[in-house]
Formats: C-alpha cells, sequence, structure tokens
C-alpha cells in the first residue's frame, strides 16, 4: 500500500484526507491518505520519518509550508518563484516540490467556464494563497494582473515575485493601492476576472462582514468575482457581485482543484472530482 499524508498544525479540520480516500477508493488504488501533525520545528524529523517509511507523498499547509522548500531536492518553478510548497512526490528518495494552490485556481476558472489565458485579471491581497495564484496565473498566460496592496511590504513582496516572474512570463504585472477608489474601478472595468485573496470577509477572522469593494458600482454584470475565501460560503463580496449580476465562485473550487492537481502530480491519474464535490463538499 502506498502512503500519503499532510503535514501542518491544526490540521484536524481538513479536508484532505476525505477527498484523497475517496478518491483512492473510487479508483481501486491501493493507497492511504492521513494527517500528521507537523511544525517548523518537527518537520525536518517527520520528513527524515516519511523517506524511511517510503511515503510516495504528501502536501503541506501551514506553517510547514516554507520550512519544506530546503528539504526538497528539486523544484517546479512555481515552488521556486514562491518559496512554498504545498506538495512533495518522493520518486526513489527524491523529494520533488510543487505548490498546486494556482493551479487549483486556475483551474477551478476553467471549470467555471472562464479560462485566464489572454484575460486581465485584478488581483487583492499578495499573500501565500495571492502569492500563488499570482504566479501560476503569470505561467499560464494571463495577459494582464492588477495587484492590490496596503502596506510597504506587501507591496515590496509583490514586486519580488513579478521579478521572478520576468525570466519565464510575459504577463505585465502593475502594483497599486487602495488609497485612490477611481483607480481600483478603473482596473476592474477593464479586467475579466476580480479575486479576492486576502482574509477580509471570513468568519472569525478582523475582516469578517467586510469587503474590499466600496459599493456595487464597482462591478459589472459580464465580471467574474472569485473570493478564495470558503468560511462563509457567501462572503460580503460575493453577495455585493451577485447584486451586480456578476457571474461568482467561492473557494471551495480551488481547495477542490488543487487537490485534483496533487493527486495527479502523485498519482498520474485524474481525481474523480465531481465525485468528491458531491461527497465531500
Amino acid at each position: 500500500m502506498q502512503t500519503y499524508c499532510l503535514l501542518g498544525d491544526p490540521i484536524a479540520h481538513s479536508l484532505s484526507p476525505a477527498m484523497m480516500n475517496l478518491s483512492f477508493q473510487a479508483l481501486g488504488m491501493d493507497c492511504r491518505y492521513d494527517l500528521r501533525v507537523t511544525n517548523e520545528n518537527s518537520i525536518e524529523d517527520r520528513v527524515r520519518e516519511l523517506r524511511e517509511e517510503g511515503a510516495a507523498g504528501w502536501n503541506c499547509t501551514m506553517p510547514c509550508k516554507h520550512a519544506m522548500v530546503p528539504l526538497c531536492d528539486r523544484l517546479s518553478t512555481a515552488a521556486r518563484i514562491g518559496g512554498a510548497v504545498n506538495t512533495v512526490k518522493n520518486e526513489n528518495g527524491i523529494l520533488t516540490g510543487h505548490t498546486t494552490d494556482g493551479t487549483g485556481f486556475m483551474n477551478a476558472m476553467a471549470d467555471a467556464g472562464l479560462p485566464l489565458p489572454g484575460k486581465k485579471m485584478t488581483l487583492l491581497g499578495t499573500g501565500g494563497a495571492a502569492s500563488a495564484i499570482l504566479i501560476q496565473a503569470a505561467l499560464d498566460g494571463v495577459s494582464e494582473i492588477a495587484v492590490f496592496a496596503n502596506r510597504p511590504a506587501s507591496r515590496k513582496h509583490a514586486e519580488d515575485i513579478a521579478a521572478k516572474l520576468a525570466p519565464h512570463s510575459e504577463t505585465s504585472i502593475t502594483l497599486h493601492g487602495y488609497t485612490d477608489p477611481e483607480e481600483l474601478r478603473e482596473e476592474i472595468r477593464t479586467s475579466a476576472v476580480l479575486v479576492n485573496a486576502t482574509p477580509v470577509g471570513m468568519d472569525g477572522g478582523k475582516g469578517s462582514g467586510h469587503c474590499l469593494i466600496p459599493d456595487a458600482s464597482f462591478l459589472r454584470p459580464d465580471l467574474f468575482v472569485y473570493d478564495i475565501i470558503y468560511h462563509p460560503k457567501k462572503t460580503p463580496l460575493l453577495a455585493l457581485a451577485e447584486s451586480a449580476g456578476c457571474r461568482t465562485s467561492n473557494g471551495e473550487s480551488m481547495l477542490l482543484m488543487q487537490g485534483a492537481a496533487a493527486f495527479h502530480i502523485w498519482t498520474g491519474r485524474d481525481m474523480p472530482v465531481e465525485l468528491v464535490r458531491e461527497k465531500v463538499f
């Protein structure tokens, strides 16, 4: 039996075991997926243990995504640029680190009927998920990405990523702040999709009940609005977007598709995504 797992802390709430084990069962694969509570201080010992076990692969979530990078023998282009790994494949002791968050977003948009290569995106945020989306969107050929950040450190982080992307992508990346609402309005006006990749609007967070878009006049019916948050399922941004007639999606589809991308990296097979969507989400 091949074994896979998730490293991170806390992880008890994770949907990954349900997603992966259902997929293995549906495809008749002799594999199992479990949880291994791990943090930055224990990850080296954990990876050594997994090597000794012959684990075929694992996922990493916080706080292990950055700590996993130097423990890999090889990195995908996206993982190297972003300095984060959420999926590791073990091939005869050689560990290759990938990041599938951005792939999950891009595939979720394609699954929703809006493939993004050649289109413009407005991206709110520069944190871990936002960076993964920015990197993969640029690698996949999104024509232009307008990134909005609210702190100098966040802007610097986005600048560094844009510089690292330059040799690999012709995507135009522009950086903006929130101080001028009309600048935000104009970038959204010329975009095919608006993505909230910040915690604003998440249940229980500092931004719970809030929205970074001032009002519905910033939106239009042919704009797709994506919020990576999935608790609550309908954030204030998505409610505002629906009132403006926009197509919308929350982050469940990104979570599903990033898991499907990891599954394919490990097994070379397609996750039965419709079954997983029905049974797990």
